[in-house]
């Protein structure tokens, strides 16, 4: 490519930029658009309608280490959920493959790697698990926003500002893509466009860190009438395998390879 060629490119590509800058300013402003509003709604009371589904997950969560570094670590994972008070999750990553249980009574948090597993008992339904995880646990779950009783309203709140950005491709399913505002952090999400506006991609921008690392989730494969063996939900531990006490997790959220055994 000759250099009349890369600068040709490259103008159009800034011309194309301010655009999209422009309107978009125009979209989100300081306020909440009544596009991005309505359909992050249809999303939201879309899922909450879901009796089960189940969804396949890629995840990527960025750090940025002391020197300034930014990094990209990658998982991926499967999760089958039953309202009101059922689902298994698995989930594979650099840090170990790790599967999560709830049959409405316990919690269970099988480490394959580490042979152990940590149970807590949670009387209620999967929005009062999911907040258990995530709470006095510490394990990473910023996505299950998505999977609770109310989307819409663990969504919104602390948002100051939205915008609608017209279409996108994910994975090859034409999307809506919604842009949200908080103090502390940004996210957006691609909702599928039709009868079945599911989310497909799910992307949050923490700003009060330098860098502003991003996590973000592509969920494809949906299937809302997934067939359900009767023990799915049930854990039985293999033989082998270590009871913890305590649950160990490090700063990012992650199961750590060290253990305290009961």
């Amino acid at each position: 490519m000759n250099h009349k060629c890369i600068f040709r490119h490259g103008l159009l590509s800034v011309i194309f930029a301010l655009i999209i800058l422009a309107t978009g300013s125009t979209m989100a402003g300081q306020t909440m658009n009544t596009d991005a509003d309505e359909i992050l709604r249809s999303m939201s009371s879309f899922l909450a309608s879901t009796k089960a589904f189940s969804v396949a997950v890629d995840i990527s969560n960025e750090i940025i280490t002391k020197e300034g570094e930014k990094l990209q670590f990658n998982s991926s994972g499967t999760l089958l959920l039953q309202r009101p008070a059922r689902f298994y999750i698995n989930r594979q990553s650099r840090f170990g493959d790790v599967e999560m249980f709830f049959d409405g009574k316990t919690v269970t948090i099988y480490g394959k790697n580490l042979k152990s597993y940590f149970q807590q008992d949670v009387v209620g339904t999967t929005d009062d698990a999911f907040s258990m995880i995530g709470g006095s646990l510490g394990v990473d779950l910023p996505a299950t926003d998505l999977l609770v009783a109310d989307p819409y309203s663990a969504l919104t709140e602390g948002v100051t500002s939205s915008g609608y950005y017209g279409t996108d491709y994910v994975q090859g399913v034409e999307c809506h893509h919604l842009g949200f505002r908080a103090q502390k952090v940004d996210w957006q999400v691609w909702v599928r466009t039709g009868d079945e506006p599911l989310p497909m991609k799910f992307v949050i921008t923490t700003k009060w860190m330098t860098g502003a690392p991003q996590y973000s989730v592509q969920l494809s494969n949906w299937n809302l009438k997934p067939v359900i063996a009767a023990d799915r939900f049930t854990f039985v531990a293999p033989a082998g395998t270590e009871k913890l006490q305590n649950l160990p997790v490090d700063e990012a959220g992650e199961i750590a390879e060290r253990k305290e055994v009961k």
